[in-house]
């Protein structure tokens, strides 16, 4: 599964990541509280840990919040395969984001670099 991984902020023995609050603010401003979404699925339906492995998109404009937010730089992908779907976009989404220095790629560095 290629997923789109944010700075951990709900941990129960971590602390909060590195420009997880502000990707958690975000993610809450592209899916407001009652928002339709659309979930695409790929090979494998769940991980290890019984977690839905989904893509999000918003039902009324088609908008991808997996890719925006690595778009953004709110988020870096993670490949789990078999689920290699949307591999080669969000790769090329996330080296966008970080030559241009977007989101956590500015304030955290290379320590944004490892999900």
């Amino acid at each position: 599964m290629i997923v789109s991984v944010t700075p951990e902020t709900k941990h129960p023995t971590k602390p909060v990541q590195c420009f997880g609050k502000e990707a958690s603010a975000f993610t809450t401003s592209l899916l407001p509280k009652g928002t339709p979404v659309r979930l695409e699925r790929d090979v494998e339906p769940r991980d290890d840990y019984g977690r839905l492995l989904a893509y999000v998109s918003r039902v009324d404009d088609g908008l991808s919040v997996n890719a925006e937010l690595v778009r953004l730089g709110y988020a870096q992908p993670l490949t789990i395969p078999p689920n290699v779907a949307h591999a080669e976009e969000y790769r090329a989404l996330a080296a966008e984001a970080r030559s241009s220095g977007a989101g956590l790629w500015q304030a955290c560095g290379d320590a944004g670099a490892s999900p």
